[in-house]
């Protein structure tokens, strides 16, 4: 790359005739923030389907497991999006989740503090769980929920993670008002 000079993540051309090359950020920093986001992906996209495979192997033929209070444990299919909201719209909502996915990739780029790396790898994980359903499940697209409050409705381990992610972002714009715009 003779030619090209350094100028933080961006090299500019010093002949005029290479074109700028953005280089992603390699600070250790970055590195290690890259690493937790990853790591914690993994754990919630490997938890959240373990826990759906277990439930569709469990809970069939309308079994119930009562837990506490009035929790339990209780199979339901929910081929639309939040609280069962779209339930024709399977293809298109599977799409948006594509799109949905890599705008989360894009945007854990501009992580700047582990607060915020945490809370988009939250979303990012929860998303590819329920995401993973559609494509790679045996149920039309539908996304499988087992945890039943009673007066709330079903969810699953990865509606967990979006919501802590949600929670953690909102909490990083609100420690850290810099950090919440990448």
């Amino acid at each position: 790359m003779r030619g090209l000079q350094e100028r933080g993540t961006v090299r500019t051309s010093v002949t005029g005739t290479e074109p700028p090359v953005t280089a992603p950020p390699t600070t250790p920093r970055a590195r290690s923030r890259y690493g937790l986001m990853a790591g914690i992906v993994g754990v919630v996209l490997a938890l959240d389907q373990a826990t759906k495979s277990w439930a569709v192997a469990t809970l069939v033929d309308g079994r119930t497991i009562p837990l506490f209070w009035t929790f339990e444990l209780d199979l339901a299919l929910n081929p639309g999006f939040a609280f069962s909201q779209g339930t024709g719209l399977t293809g298109l909502i599977t799409v948006v989740g594509l799109v949905l996915v890599a705008g989360l990739v894009w945007w854990s780029r501009g992580a700047t503090s582990p607060l915020m790396a945490s809370g988009l790898a939250l979303l990012l994980g929860g998303a590819c769980g329920n995401l993973a359903d559609r494509l790679f499940r045996d149920h039309g697209g539908a996304v499988v929920d087992f945890i039943d409050p009673e007066w709330w409705p079903v969810f699953n381990v990865a509606d967990i993670a979006v919501f802590f992610g949600a929670a953690l972002l909102i909490l990083s714009s609100i420690r850290e008002p810099t950090a919440a715009t990448p």
